[in-house]
């Protein structure tokens, strides 16, 4: 489900915009292997806790209880590393129906700020991610829609039986449409699957785009000081539409609404 061709965003960086010139390397460096550490720690010792607490917490006490850590990581993103967040767009949020939440994906920082922005919901991630022992166990306590992303047509099956499902629950569910992370100013090639679940389900896609490699590089230990931005559009109703009219109306706006 990955997708293959990319298209870059006319745009200049938040690093440009700073000057990388402005950065002390060492320092910079040294202050992301501490956030590293720090973030990786904080998450072993919050998702052994997890574990132990979940049987005796609802679904929602859970999804509450496990971004605890998200909360503290973004603290110390913010404090350590310089990293602020700006959303734009959040009364565009359904308050009374769950959406097919469609982002483009840059880093590991929206797959858990969207967990704060946008509650409860469910994640469609490669299996694989479960097995990563601590993070991918505590992962398995938030209902995530797991896929193998080798085998397409049972992937895109499980997708539509079990996000619908989710759904029907009110539980958001998010994609990523591009199927893997892509360089600061790149957007990838949509698979079908978001728009698939959105036509196959009835339910709205809430489009969402931000420029989180610009701070957080995907494939990069560093983190550089800067602001990423979330923007979110208004839900893109499914109805009288085909999955791939759907798909592309969903990746004309991220493309067009690219953070600047």
């Amino acid at each position: 489900m990955n997708g293959s061709s990319q298209q870059n965003i006319p745009r200049t960086s938040n690093r440009n915009i700073l000057g990388r010139e402005q950065y002390n390397p060492l320092i910079l460096f040294l202050k992301s292997i501490l956030f590293f550490v720090l973030y990786n720690l904080m998450g072993i010792v919050h998702s052994t806790i997890s574990l132990l607490v979940a049987p005796v917490q609802t679904f929602e006490q859970r999804f509450r209880f496990v971004n605890h850590w998200t909360r503290a990581s973004l603290w110390l993103l913010r404090h350590l590393n310089g990293v602020h967040i700006e959303v734009s767009g959040i009364e565009n949020i359904p308050r009374d129906q769950s959406v097919v939440i469609m982002s483009n994906h840059q880093s590991q920082l929206e797959t858990f700020y969207l967990q704060l922005l946008i509650a409860p919901q469910a994640t469609i991630l490669k299996r694989e991610l479960l097995w990563v022992p601590f993070f991918g166990w505590a992962l398995a306590l938030l209902k995530p829609i797991a896929i193998n992303r080798k085998q397409r047509a049972s992937a895109l099956k499980t997708v539509v039986r079990v996000g619908t499902d989710r759904l029907e629950n009110g539980i958001n569910v998010v994609i990523f449409p591009e199927g893997t992370r892509q360089p600061p100013g790149t957007i990838g090639t949509f698979n079908a699957g978001g728009a698939m679940l959105a036509t196959q389900s009835g339910s709205a896609i809430l489009p969402v785009v931000h420029n989180s490699g610009d701070c957080w590089p995907a494939r990069s230990i560093k983190r550089y000081p800067g602001t990423v931005r979330f923007i979110i559009g208004e839900p893109i109703d499914p109805q009288g539409k085909s999955t791939k009219q759907l798909n592309k109306e969903a990746s004309e706006w991220i493309r067009a609404h690219y953070p600047d």
